[in-house]
């Protein structure tokens, strides 16, 4: 297996592998491809993906904002999981924020999620209770 950086190249199988993940949710303008490619503009060197024999089987989706660093979408293969493909790919995004000067980092887990939930408590991630999240959509196309 090979860990390297996203490119806007990879995006029909990394697309395929979201779309195969349970508790994944994407969105209509912000994970199309125009919306990743922007993304990856902005944070070029902090997303990821696992892959093995040509194909995609995990991928990190992170980023920051000059202050804090944030997870946006991380998915491993529903049959490959339970093997560090996760948490390497974790390690990967941290150590890039790391170097940009990032200090912490948060993400969103679905409450649904409980499999997200289990991973990302296993590696040492802890919930804010004193954190309520708000969500404004921007566009009502953006489903």
């Amino acid at each position: 297996m090979n860990i390297r950086k996203l490119s806007i190249l990879d995006y029909d199988r990394l697309y395929a592998l979201w779309s195969g993940t349970k508790g994944m949710g994407l969105r209509s303008i912000d994970d199309s491809k125009e919306g990743i490619e922007r993304f990856l503009r902005r944070n070029p060197s902090t997303c990821f993906v696992a892959e093995e024999t040509g194909e995609i089987v995990g991928a990190i989706i992170s980023g920051h904002d000059g202050r804090r660093g944030y997870i946006y979408h991380t998915a491993v293969k529903e049959g490959l999981r339970g093997q560090g493909i996760g948490k390497e790919l974790m390690a990967k995004a941290c150590e890039a924020l790391k170097a940009e000067g990032i200090t912490r980092c948060g993400l969103f887990v679905f409450a649904g999620n409980e499999a997200g939930q289990n991973f990302w408590h296993s590696q040492g991630w802890v919930t804010r209770p004193d954190l309520v999240y708000y969500n404004l959509p921007l566009s009502a196309d953006n489903k």
